[in-house]
């Protein structure tokens, strides 16, 4: 179950309450809850986001947390008492952005990444998961996952 809580909003403490009743509620069924987890606010405007607060409110009972990628990003992964998982963020230009930026990321210690748009959205969305795969699963490179989707999408593999 995933429930997004808006840091930064005048609806701030409510999906706080709203993360917690939900923790509370599932707990008894023995169902998971992922906080989405945005500084709202800064993200709306586009600036960057803050890794302290994003750190400081990864919790409340949730299993895991989903987050939106930063400066220092490790910092929020190392903080944060449950696993992390990056939230896809924006669609990229180009398809090795989408693996550099997954590359930089899968570093930082997430347990792994939730790409939305930057996967269904392309032309090869198989290819994409699989390169994607090599990069979170393999270590593979921004390039390695490349020259994979390439030969993917070609029909070559």
């Amino acid at each position: 179950m995933g429930i997004s809580i808006f840091v930064g909003t005048d609806y701030e403490h409510e999906t706080l309450l709203n993360l917690a009743n939900l923790v509370n509620e599932c707990e008894e069924y023995g169902i998971p809850v992922m906080a989405v987890t945005v500084w709202a606010e800064n993200w709306k405007k586009g600036g960057p986001l803050s890794c302290l607060v994003l750190s400081h409110r990864c919790e409340l009972g949730a299993r895991v947390v989903k987050t939106y990628w930063c400066e220092d990003f490790e910092k929020v992964v190392d903080s944060c008492p449950v696993p992390v998982v990056m939230a896809g963020g924006p669609k990229c230009k180009t398809d090795l952005e989408v693996f550099e930026l997954s590359m930089t990321v899968c570093r930082e210690g997430p347990i792994g990444l939730n790409l939305g748009r930057n996967v269904w959205q392309n032309e090869h969305p198989v290819a994409m998961a699989r390169a994607l795969r090599a990069i979170i699963h393999e270590n593979a490179t921004a390039q390695e996952a490349q020259n994979l989707f390439d030969s993917i999408k070609s029909g070559k593999q």
